[in-house]
C-alpha cells in the first residue's frame, strides 16, 4: 500500500518560487480560494504568479489580486 500524497500549499508554492518577487506574494487560503496579492514589475510576473499554485488550487477558485506597477 502506497502512502497518501501530501498536500501543498498554495503559500508553499510560492515560497518555493525561484523569483524573489514571488516569494514576497502575499496568499490567503480557505477551503473554496486562494487569493494572490502583491505588486509586481510585469504582467508577466503576474501570470507566474497565478500559474504557479494552479496545480494545487483543486476546486478552489483563484482570486488573482496582483497588481503591477507603472513605470
Amino acid at each position: 500500500m502506497s502512502s497518501p500524497a501530501v498536500m501543498i500549499s498554495a503559500t508553499e508554492m510560492i515560497r518555493q518560487s525561484p523569483l524573489p518577487s514571488l516569494r514576497s506574494l502575499e496568499v490567503i487560503e480557505n477551503d473554496s480560494e486562494v487569493t494572490l496579492s502583491v505588486c509586481v514589475s510585469s504582467y508577466y510576473e503576474k501570470q507566474l504568479a497565478q500559474e504557479t499554485v494552479r496545480p494545487v488550487l483543486g476546486e478552489r477558485r483563484l482570486l488573482n489580486m496582483v497588481r503591477v506597477k507603472r513605470s
